[in-house]
């Protein structure tokens, strides 16, 4: 796969909290250790969740911790043409077709068919538009899926392995609003920057399938992944807005790093943050080794 590139990119939903500064160090560290490049960029294709200077907080708290790119960050909303370029090129393969389902066409399909309707939240798509849309007008595009189970090895959990299509269904490309999809942006996005190495939260393990289908049909190499452990709210769920998660405070940033650095297994250190950060690097590799290293 050649050189390591890493990659940290945080949507702009709000600032940097607990559970995210978990995922930046530890992508940070990765690729330190093994002497790559590390980026950032910025997920913000779902503007209306986008909050209004989240950016540019987030991008204050990186440098704050001493977490800097190697380039200027990428912000996806910038991105839709080449978004397109790829469902074009799905669509004539035959691999990606328009969809004319609403949330609630899907509920009453499963229903009728005596099927679980929700799997983490999301429906399990059935196939209705497989075959054409019989008259109706398109809302969303999909994915065809492959049948049977995707396999890849993560470098902290192990071996895994999903069914996309009794597990998920054909998954969205572009949605009925007219937004892109995360899944079709990530993959085009790791593509496109050379990402050999995804390193991010374990909350996102259940992408993973779908993205190396996606990454399949584009004929592109898939990267490795590590999905680090998750930081809790007081109600046992992954830490997060909607659950109490406070802004980050960068304003003592060893204290922050500490904290996360604790999440990730690693000690605890005092110093300055260039001293503890270049002792945790030097830990990472006894951590979570790369095959071939």
């Amino acid at each position: 796969m050649g050189s390591y590139v890493g990659r940290f990119a945080p949507s702009p939903t709000g600032p940097l909290h607990a559970g995210s500064l978990v995922a930046a160090l530890a992508s940070w560290l990765d690729a330190r250790a093994h002497g790559g490049r590390w980026l950032v960029r910025i997920e913000d294709v779902d503007t209306p969740r986008c909050d209004p200077g989240a950016t540019e907080t987030i991008l204050r708290q990186l440098a704050d911790c001493a977490l800097w790119a190697d380039e200027a960050p990428v912000l996806q909303s910038t991105r839709g043409a080449r978004y397109q370029r790829a469902l074009d090129e799905l669509v004539s393969q035959g691999r990606a077709y328009p969809c004319a389902c609403s949330r609630k066409d899907i509920e009453e399909a499963l229903a009728a068919a005596g099927q679980q309707q929700e799997r983490h939240g999301e429906l399990v798509y059935p196939g209705t538009c497989r075959q054409g849309l019989h008259g109706r007008a398109g809302r969303s595009w999909r994915l065809r899926v492959e049948p049977g189970r995707v396999c890849w090895n993560d470098r902290r959990l192990g071996a895994q392995q999903q069914d996309v299509e009794h597990e998920v269904g054909d998954f969205v490309l572009k949605r009925a609003d007219g937004l892109w999809a995360y899944q079709l942006a990530v993959v085009v996005d790791d593509a496109e920057q050379g990402i050999s190495d995804v390193v991010r939260g374990e909350d996102l393990a259940d992408n993973t399938a779908r993205q190396i289908q996606l990454q399949r049909a584009l004929g592109v190499a898939p990267p490795r992944y590590l999905h680090t452990p998750l930081v809790l709210g007081v109600n046992g769920e992954k830490l997060s807005k909607q659950n109490g998660a406070t802004p980050l405070d960068t304003s003592d940033p060893l204290t922050a790093l500490n904290a996360a650095a604790q999440a990730l297994g690693l000690q605890q250190h005092n110093g300055t943050t260039a001293d503890v950060l270049a002792a945790w690097r030097s830990q990472w590799r006894d951590f979570y080794n790369r095959p071939g290293d």
